[in-house]
């Protein structure tokens, strides 16, 4: 069984897990106090080109959404999101645990538009009840989204200019980060994103690391006392070494840059071999996640030998399938999965 679930399924990069192996001895201090914490975002910095920016280490991404969310927002506010948005469909009700609603905005293959913003907000302002209604707080989306589409730069800096006049933080999720940069006609670097945005973090759960996300705050007095907050909410690993030694190798010769690279190049020779062969596709995604429509039978056929998620209906009895490459996958798994269909 060949899988496409997801790009989180194997373990970590041999040469992560060689650092691992050579460091496993060492004595170091604890919660991210230790030298591989403090190389690994000095290299983050000076990829992001922000000197000054505090950068933070997290296992997952359900945690650090959750963390970042509740750290940002007053007892009465909510947060915007695309309504395909994971913090909306993925991780149960993990932000209104914290007494926070996840404000749902209507979505366009998983992206929101400026206007959509503004409107949520004016709607807020003008209703007569507003008192009583959560104020939007905040707004989160995602880099790549849900579906697999691209924010433009364009796009970024319209939903930047829009939050900044009504006084709402902007946070992206970049758990699949790397392959929104590698993606093709992506024209935000790496330094945009991070001017553009009020936090963000950097996947490396589904980049190479055995686990691990990287929370980047550019300006570092946007949040008081954030790694206070990581330990109350179950976020402090004490062993912060095993996370900084991971994004230290990430960010050693591009390492972190090229995985992204590799994911998406075989994803664009996947959806090619699906075109050649004439199957549709729900939307042209650029990065590592791709959506051809089968029909049921075709689906069954694939599913003896290879694993996809299944993304909802299409025309015709059809079925959207979600097959996702990841920073492991081989030529040879996708040769496979294009000689089956």
């Amino acid at each position: 069984m060949i899988r496409f679930d997801s790009d989180y399924l194997e373990g970590a990069h041999p040469a992560i897990l060689q650092r691992l192996m050579e460091t496993n001895l060492e004595q170091t201090a604890g919660y991210g106090a230790d030298p591989y914490c403090q190389a690994a975002a000095e290299k983050i910095r000076a990829a992001c080109e922000a000197p000054d920016a505090a950068v933070h280490f997290l296992v997952g991404g359900t945690q650090t959404n959750t963390i970042v969310i509740c750290s940002l927002l007053r007892p009465y506010e909510g947060v915007l999101c695309p309504d395909s948005g994971h913090i909306n469909c993925h991780e149960v009700n993990a932000i209104e645990s914290t007494g926070h609603k996840v404000l749902a905005v209507p979505a366009r293959h998983g992206k929101i538009r400026a206007e959509d913003i503004a409107r949520a907000v004016l709607a807020w302002q003008n209703d007569a009840a507003w008192e009583h209604i959560v104020k939007p707080g905040m707004v989160y989306i995602s880099q790549p989204t849900e579906t697999g589409s691209i924010y433009t730069k364009a796009e970024l800096t319209a939903i930047r200019k829009v939050c900044s006049q009504y006084g709402l933080p902007l946070f992206i999720d970049g758990a699949r980060l790397a392959a929104a940069l590698a993606a093709p006609g992506n024209d935000l670097s790496l330094p945009e994103l991070a001017k553009l945005c009020d936090i963000f973090y950097i996947g490396g759960t589904k980049s190479g690391a055995l686990f691990g996300e990287a929370v980047v705050i550019p300006n570092p007095g946007l949040i008081d006392g954030f790694r206070s907050i990581q330990k109350q909410r179950g976020g402090l690993l004490a062993k912060g070494r095993l996370l900084g030694l991971q994004f230290d190798t990430l960010f050693t010769d591009r390492l972190y840059f090229r995985l992204g690279e590799h994911a998406v190049k075989l994803a664009m020779e996947l959806k090619e071999g699906f075109l050649k062969k004439g199957y549709p596709f729900w939307h042209d995604s650029p990065t590592n996640q791709q959506f051809p429509i089968l029909t049921a039978e075709q689906a069954a056929r694939l599913r003896r030998d290879f694993s996809f998620e299944d993304f909802g209906s299409a025309r015709q009895g059809r079925r959207i399938a979600r097959f996702c490459t990841s920073w492991a996958a081989t030529e040879e798994q996708v040769r496979c999965l294009l000689e089956k269909i």
